[in-house]
């Protein structure tokens, strides 16, 4: 039998590209530093339409954050790529009626306004709900909307204290040490992006949207590991080691002797004894206490000599093609400029290029991960604070005399 005419046969046309992901998605990012807004950067990455809502006069600090380059913050370049910029004053009675205009027709609103600040403005979930009950809205906060920290200001220096992160991280005889990032905005933005996801997907089920409410001190406990476990069971409190895992060893940084530093890792039981091996020390081996990652992290001290006195012998590239050749686990110590340099980055196009109306072509980091079928793609850098305003308010139907009169009246 003969197959079909394919000029008979319905469907999409598979020489066309793909819509990406998220395709069809319209998100209001009402949020600022870092945690909200990065969520809406990761879905934006793969299609969604996002709108950026700033203060008129008071845009979201990451503006200003860190280098500039002509006056233009280059965090932001980062962070609002892929975002359409609207002005609006949520606290004017204009304000408030443009934004529950945008919010019946969007799918997603992600702030992060104090507990009761959307409720003071009427724009709290009762209000947005009814504009659209298929809303899904977002709220990211440092300490969640209930319980006796709630109402505090907070940032995700907080959480890193707070969750234990800093009480782990540093030398055992020095102080607890904070991350020189945003780790605990970051790892919130990708779990809120997930959640977010996750919320519509029930949508789908259900028909009806709801509430998200992330707290920025809870993603990176989660990711700290079994801690509260261990304690719960066992009574243990896990302390400082620097560089050493409590969990297997040798596990270290280690200087060649053309002063790089190189990073080994021996979580696997067989990788520890190609270390051994590689390092001229397979008697270690033989010990009874090499035979499981805690035993063996018990005894760091005699692992890092063996393993630093050798590297230390040796230039950084006969170190890494010797680790390679044993099918050891090791990696150079990085920095920005090595990372953008090291031809694994390069190969996967990790760091890309965008061009930019203001700056000119600039390197970022790429979207997160790669889908073969429907991949996401940076379409532009962070734009200027407002230059969507007028396309966006004339798209929602409002015409010249109506945005003319909010502009008047100061919620643009």
């Amino acid at each position: 039998m003969s197959g079909p005419d394919p000029s008979r046969v319905s469907g999409p046309d598979p020489t066309a590209p793909a819509a990406p992901a998220l395709d069809g998605l319209r998100i209001l990012d009402l949020a600022t530093l870092f945690a909200g807004p990065l969520a809406a950067t990761l879905l934006g990455d793969f299609g969604a339409e996002v709108i950026k809502v700033e203060h008129p006069r008071r845009p979201d600090p990451s503006r200003g954050h860190g280098p500039a380059k002509h006056g233009v913050g280059l965090w932001w370049k980062v962070l609002g790529r892929n975002k359409r910029t609207l002005t609006l004053d949520l606290s004017t009675p204009g304000g408030r009626d443009v934004l529950l205009r945008l919010a019946a027709t969007a799918d997603v609103v992600i702030e992060n306004f104090r507990p009761g600040t959307l409720e003071k403005w009427h724009l709290g979930w009762a209000e947005l709900s009814a504009a659209n009950p298929r809303l899904v809205l977002a709220r990211v906060t440092a300490f969640g909307q209930y319980g006796p920290y709630a109402h505090r200001p907070g940032f995700g220096t907080l959480a890193e204290a707070m969750s234990g992160f800093a009480a782990i991280t540093g030398e055992p005889d020095a102080p607890p040490t904070l991350p020189p990032f945003g780790l605990a905005d970051s790892v919130a933005g990708l779990a809120t992006a997930c959640a977010v996801l996750t919320a519509l997907a029930a949508r789908e089920r259900t028909g009806a949207g709801q509430v998200v409410d992330m707290a920025i001190i809870e993603p990176i406990l989660a990711v700290l590991g079994p801690q509260p476990t261990w304690y719960d069971q066992l009574g243990y409190v896990q302390e400082r080691t620097g560089n050493r895992s409590a969990n297997n060893a040798p596990r270290n940084t280690y200087r060649t002797a053309d002063g790089t530093w190189l990073a080994v890792s021996t979580s696997a039981q067989s990788v520890a004894e190609r270390v051994m091996r590689l390092v001229g020390r397979p008697d270690l081996i033989e010990e009874p206490w090499f035979a499981t990652g805690a035993d063996r992290a018990a005894h760091a001290d005699v692992l890092d000599e063996a393993v630093g006195a050798w590297i230390a012998a040796r230039p950084r590239d006969e170190v890494l093609a010797a680790f390679e050749k044993a099918e050891a686990a090791v990696a150079p110590v990085q920095d920005v400029r090595d990372v953008l340099a090291d031809p694994q980055y390069q190969a996967l196009d990790t760091v890309t290029t965008v061009a930019d109306p203001e700056l000119g072509p600039l390197r970022m980091q790429n979207v997160l991960f790669r889908l073969s079928a429907t991949p996401g793609a940076i379409r532009w850098a962070g734009r200027r604070h407002g230059a969507d305003t007028e396309a966006v308010l004339t798209e929602l139907g409002l015409g010249a005399a109506e945005i003319a009169a909010l502009r008047e009246a100061g919620a643009l």
